[in-house]
């Protein structure tokens, strides 16, 4: 199950209580204090992981809490620490405070964490407070109490190449062809119910990972087909591959629906529709796709593809083109392609 959104109650462990003792031991008068100091709370740490798909391993598990600190002893011994609890979830996981709203943090990285809530420090036991003037201390402190944070984690899917359009477009079949992800597939609207992650081979040295995102409809950017659900994953791909269907099942336009998924894109997000886009024009084994694809072409004054998920044919061209598009956009951009650009 794909789980993009979970609130959880964390709580850190308290620091562990200082020690008032003394040291009696035969032939040694006047030993003095020897009360150790208690062990530090262990904290709650988010880490980002490549190998956690969803945040779905979180669902049912919604309070964390870390061990507390262990009393100090006599003769200068410290209570040991609490261990650390370790939140794993994918990279690009938004971290929010639950109650305020806003956002702590943003794990892009394998490898990233935030610690979300820390422990409590350990007391100080009495032979801390021993002094010239005071070489007998009896007091001693308690441990602090860990912190209790309630957050709210939103995944935002980090993918290099995203597949946008209408539903039905042939999204999750190309998805299935050009990598080996198994997207659920069928000949009806909304087959796609939650995003799907691909990772695209191209020859011995390229690679690049593909995201399908559910399938958008008129009123996406106000929530409409549970837009806002999948909208957000689309924040996070560099190049959109916009695949329109030339025979919609509800004998829409095609043009017009590809000018209605861009207008949906701009009314979520503005920076949206300035990042590069492929247009592909889907099933051309169909007798109206060539018609279509030229008309579009014309309308954008640029060539359009035409692909069939189904025979194969012009997948080789799209790939390789998404390919140069991405090393172009690397060279241009160092930062990103240190990061999830064209893997070589």
């Amino acid at each position: 199950m794909f789980i993009d959104r979970v609130e959880i109650l964390t709580q850190a462990g308290d620091g562990g209580k200082g020690c008032g003792s003394f040291r009696r031991e035969a032939f040694i008068p006047r030993g003095g204090p020897d009360g150790g100091d208690g062990g530090h709370g262990g904290s709650i740490i988010i880490r980002a992981d490549e190998n956690v798909g969803s945040l779905h391993n979180l669902v049912g598990h919604r309070h964390w809490k870390a061990d507390h600190g262990r009393p100090g002893e006599g003769s200068l011994c410290t209570g040991r620490s609490g261990d650390d609890a370790f939140i794993l979830v994918p990279p690009g996981t938004v971290v929010k405070d639950a109650k305020e709203g806003f956002v702590i943090t943003e794990l892009l990285t394998h490898g990233q964490e935030i610690t979300i809530a820390k422990g409590g420090k350990g007391g100080r036991g009495n032979k801390r407070f021993a002094t010239s003037t005071e070489r007998a201390p009896r007091h001693f402190e308690d441990g602090e109490p860990g912190e209790i944070r309630e957050v709210l984690l939103e995944l935002k899917l980090i993918a290099d190449v995203g597949l946008v359009g209408k539903p039905n477009a042939g999204k999750s079949t190309l998805l299935s062809r050009l990598s080996r992800a198994t997207p659920e597939i069928a000949a009806y609207p909304f087959t796609t119910k939650y995003p799907h992650l691909g990772m695209v081979r191209v020859g011995y040295e390229d690679s690049f990972v593909l995201a399908d995102i559910p399938g958008l409809i008129e009123g996406a950017h106000a929530g409409v087909g549970l837009g806002h659900e999948f909208l957000k994953h689309v924040q996070r791909t560099r190049l959109f591959v916009h695949l329109v269907e030339p025979e919609p099942m509800d004998q829409t336009d095609p043009i017009q629906n590809y000018h209605q998924i861009r207008e949906e894109l701009r009314l979520y997000d503005p920076e949206l529709v300035t990042r590069p886009e492929i247009v592909v024009v889907t099933k051309c084994e169909l007798p109206d796709a060539g018609a279509i694809a030229e008309m579009l072409s014309e309308d954008l004054g640029h060539p359009v593809l035409q692909i069939s998920s189904a025979t194969g044919q012009g997948l080789t061209e799209l790939t390789r083109l998404i390919v140069r598009q991405l090393r172009e956009m690397n060279n241009k951009d160092e930062e990103w392609g240190k990061g999830t650009g064209v893997r070589s």
